[in-house]
């Protein structure tokens, strides 16, 4: 297909990430799903092979190692990258209140959330500005935004502050690429039953995978730089 979108999707063998693979295919892309586990994600691919032209790619956001391999398989076989949604993330034990949190899981939280995603940012960053009109997805959460938190008792330390991590993350590289047809944006899923928290979620993955899709098939007047859910639109910092 000529005008096909090439789209990498980070943690895409389970959860939401799963989901979001889904809806790109089905919206005409060819998805290269992002996995730690190379086996995890070929089934996670045999799943969805009915759905489109699904691909797997090794990327472990602390091994530098498989980001380049995967940059370079890339670079190779399509040339450039129209979409990039950072999903990978983790939920650590240990995390809770600032009294009480664990600090080696406070910090686990951001090397993964956070500094995990940067790499795999900067390092995928040229393939996307290679695309006529890139989009960058970072899927964040609500408990990222400082204003619902500090209405909420909502004790995650290490978790929420990767996400607001995260948040200036979009922030700032919105502005750095403001004069590009590259849209950066964070999607804040709701409450979704995933193995992060134990399926406790009252959505489902689909409905926590809507705002990320939406984000990276943003038209060329879509916005830049926001943090926004499916359900209640733009989100407050």
């Amino acid at each position: 297909m000529a005008n096909q979108k090439i789209a990498l999707v980070t943690g895409g063998n389970k959860g939401i990430g799963f989901e979001i693979v889904r809806g790109l295919l089905q919206a005409g892309c060819r998805v290269y799903l992002g996995a730690r586990e190379a086996a995890r994600g070929q089934q996670a691919a045999a799943d969805l092979a009915a759905e489109g032209d699904v691909r797997v790619l090794e990327v472990d956001l602390g091994n530098q190692a498989t980001l380049a391999a995967a940059v370079a398989h890339l670079q190779q076989a399509e040339g450039h990258l129209d979409i990039l949604v950072n999903n990978a993330g983790i939920n650590v034990p240990g995390d809770g209140s600032p009294a009480t949190a664990d600090v080696r899981s406070v910090a686990q939280a951001l090397q993964t959330n956070f500094l995990g995603t940067l790499a795999v940012t900067q390092a995928f960053l040229p393939l996307v500005k290679q695309a006529a009109a890139g989009r960058i997805v970072n899927v964040s959460s609500p408990l990222g935004s400082l204003t619902i938190v500090g209405q909420h008792d909502w004790a995650l330390l290490g978790y929420s502050a990767s996400k607001a991590a995260l948040n200036m993350l979009t922030v700032q590289l919105a502005y750095e690429l403001r004069a590009t047809n590259i849209k950066v944006n964070s999607a804040a899923p709701g409450y979704t039953a995933t193995d992060l928290n134990g399926f406790a979620g009252t959505d489902t993955p689909a409905q926590g995978a809507a705002e990320a899709i939406r984000l990276a098939l943003l038209p060329a007047d879509g916005p830049s730089g926001t943090t926004s859910s499916a359900t209640d639109g733009i989100l407050p910092w």
